[in-house]
């Protein structure tokens, strides 16, 4: 009876005909790795910002377009940057949510550079007249 429960969890759909497909798609996906490179000083500041960021609505298929920003303090690894610009055009095809995405470049930023403290916020392209603006940090 559990496991009935809990396919029926799964399976649920919303009236908008969301569900538990499109809330986890791409967030399991292999993706290049993020390559680093040693860090020479301490107590500074990095913000690459990614202004064509874009990726796929699970849900729609439409494209998803924003800007992307990576703020971090660099500990013994820094970004290395054509590596993470490859990382971030993987997602140009990949089907996952916004705040999936913001949450999911963090995770990948932290575990690639080990930094002292990141943020990653996404400003996203209007749709239907709501802008989002989502914001992950660490830790």
């Amino acid at each position: 009876m559990k496991r009935e429960a809990i396919a029926r969890k799964k399976s649920k759909t919303t009236e908008l005909g969301y569900n538990e497909d499109h809330a986890t798609s791409g967030i399991a996906v292999p993706l290049p790795d993020i390559e680093t490179f040693a860090n020479q000083y301490k107590g500074y500041e990095i913000t690459i910002e990614i202004p064509e960021y874009t990726a796929i609505c699970p849900k729609t298929g439409l494209p998803d377009f924003g800007i992307i920003r990576v703020h971090y303090m660099p500990d013994k690894e820094c970004l290395e940057l054509k590596s993470l610009k490859m990382y971030l055009h993987a997602y140009r095809n990949l089907g996952i949510f916004y705040e999936n995405a913001v949450n999911r470049i963090l995770h990948d930023v932290v575990k690639a550079s080990r930094p002292v403290w990141a943020k990653v916020t996404g400003e996203f392209a209007a749709r239907g007249g709501l802008r989002s603006l989502i914001e992950a940090k660490y830790p």
